[in-house]
């Protein structure tokens, strides 16, 4: 039980987040959606998977979130020769005792920043598949817990660059956001270059709020009210999407669940107790589009996953 009234929890979460969010528009001047977008992702307990070309600002936008919240980070820099045991951890003999000790990897904290995901082979990048959909890890036949809150903030190079693996849809599918920071304006640019003449920005950045404000966060968000006819347009959009001219493979349960979860923590953002259906149109393309696999015929059209969920939401009855 949240120890004040719905009305008082929301207020409080909103004002954290938006603490948070100063922060990082200080670092990214020019990406007020994706500021936001990820706040919605971290309130809802969900990983955010940043892709875009190199030098626009992925890694910095993830170091920025982690050092304005009061929680352990750890980043990997994903590599061609990097094990999952480089991840997850490994035993090692202690000669004193004559006993294996477990030497936690990376993974066991609370925000894990996996930087250039794709650069690493599909064997390791499937290290991350059961910490990311059940916040544990099994390793040598014993199942570990991890620390609560569990965030993954995963940056990748498109696949046209040289030496990297495409992600897999299972892994895909595990991402409850996919968005792209994009280059800056002329204007804007000009503003990046004088922040970094003295110092980084990073370098100011500030924790705004602690673990127990990031529980209470997510636990907020989940008493956001979900009406039917919401829960209803939910489902009718990620069922088209299964038949829709095109697609190969459709969005599952898992992210129709998503798309929901997405949805309250933006009208927790927008101070509302309940989700209207703006907060689904607004964040429909990010949490869905990832999980498109499309047919050849599409893919040699020009025809992409956020144009078919585009299309799927103009053809979808919004609920009154």
């Amino acid at each position: 039980m949240l120890p004040m009234t719905m009305e008082e929890a929301v207020f409080k979460s909103r004002t954290d987040l938006q603490s948070v969010g100063q922060q990082l528009s200080q670092v990214i001047r020019t990406q007020s959606a994706a500021i936001r977008w990820l706040l919605a992702a971290f309130a809802s307990g969900g990983h955010v998977l940043l892709e875009d070309v190199p030098g626009t600002g992925k890694t910095t936008l993830a170091k920025a979130f982690a050092q304005s919240i009061g929680i352990d980070f750890k980043r990997i820099q994903f590599t061609p020769d990097l094990l999952p045991s480089d991840i997850l951890g490994v035993s090692i003999f202690d000669q004193g005792a004559k006993r294996f000790d477990f030497r936690p990897g990376p993974v066991f904290t609370n925000l894990v920043l996996a930087d250039e995901i794709n650069r690493a082979s599909p064997r390791t990048q499937s290290a991350l598949l059961e910490a990311m959909a059940e916040q544990q890890v099994s390793v040598e036949g014993q199942v570990r817990p991890l620390p609560t809150p569990f965030l993954v903030i995963a940056t990748q190079n498109p696949v046209l660059f040289h030496g990297v693996y495409p992600l897999p849809e299972a892994q895909l599918d595990r991402f409850a956001l996919c968005c792209s920071l994009g280059y800056s304006s002329a204007e804007m640019e000009m503003a990046i270059l004088s922040d970094q003449i003295a110092s980084h920005p990073l370098k100011r950045v500030q924790t705004r709020i602690q673990r127990q404000d990031a529980l209470f966060i997510q636990e907020t968000v989940r008493l956001i009210r979900v009406s039917d006819e919401i829960k209803r347009y939910i489902v009718t959009v990620t069922a088209k999407t299964r038949t829709w001219p095109g697609v190969r493979l459709g969005v599952s349960t898992r992210g129709a669940i998503t798309l929901m979860k997405m949805s309250q923590a933006l009208a927790l953002l927008d101070n509302l107790p309940f989700v209207p259906p703006e907060s689904v149109r607004e964040i429909a393309v990010n949490v869905l589009a990832h999980r498109l696999l499309l047919d050849d015929d599409a893919r040699f059209s020009g025809i992409t996953g956020e144009k078919i969920i585009a299309d799927i939401l103009a053809d979808t009855p919004v609920p009154s």
